[in-house]
């Protein structure tokens, strides 16, 4: 298992506060269309977020070894510093930390991945999550219509598959007859272009963690 504590808490403040600009404008927008404009900006964004960085650690993160988290935001003098590019760079880094283990099974565990199923508020605006995460882990992503009501759903059916299981059933049989069989789902595949971008993203990401450990020491 890959568990990251930290994934849209830190986007969700940064949301937060552009609706509070909205509202200081007089302006009347709600939170579904909010959520929508400004995560849908993401993909067109530069595949590399433009150089941007940026940590969601709410808390702290144990694959990358932090007792603490301080969410930050860094740049360059150079990076190319736009809304799209901004809210780019706070969804990728939410998968940041997953993505840190994932690549622990994936290079050093032998784990093979043919797609991955995702669940949760991250994919509540159509499309984006979706994209987001084929760029991170580099395969299909798969959605059903319950897709953004709950991250915790996984869980719950590990639990329902150790309770409900027949003698000898596997996991992936309970899944596949039981629980998904019959249920309307979508797909996206990775495209090139956005999992070199998360990759580059990623080198900046792992060497700029020196950044993040000096708030967390500094910063009180």
């Amino acid at each position: 298992m890959a568990h990251s504590n930290n994934c849209t808490s830190n986007y969700d403040a940064w949301l937060g506060l552009f609706g509070e600009v909205v509202k200081a404008l007089g302006l009347e927008v709600g939170k579904p269309k909010l959520y929508d404009t400004l995560l849908g900006m993401a993909l067109q964004g530069e595949p590399d977020c433009g150089g941007l960085l940026s940590y969601g650690y709410v808390s702290g993160e144990h694959i990358t070894h932090f007792e603490e988290g301080r969410p930050l935001f860094v740049r360059s003098s150079d990076s190319n510093f736009n809304l799209a590019n901004f809210i780019r760079v706070n969804l990728f880094t939410a998968l940041g930390a997953l993505k840190t283990g994932l690549n622990i099974l994936l290079e050093k565990e032998s784990v093979q991945v043919d797609k991955i199923l995702g669940h949760g508020g991250f994919f509540k605006t159509r499309e984006v999550g979706m994209k987001i995460m084929a760029a991170a882990f580099n395969v299909p992503v798969s959605i059903m219509e319950t897709a953004g009501e709950g991250g915790a759903w996984g869980i719950a059916l590990l639990a329902s598959y150790m309770i409900n299981k027949a003698e000898d059933e596997s996991l992936d049989d309970f899944l596949s007859n039981r629980i998904f069989a019959g249920q309307k789902s979508e797909s996206i595949a990775p495209d090139p272009r956005d999992v070199a971008g998360f990759n580059e993203f990623m080198k900046r990401y792992t060497q700029g963690l020196v950044i993040e450990r000096a708030a967390v020491d500094y910063l009180r």
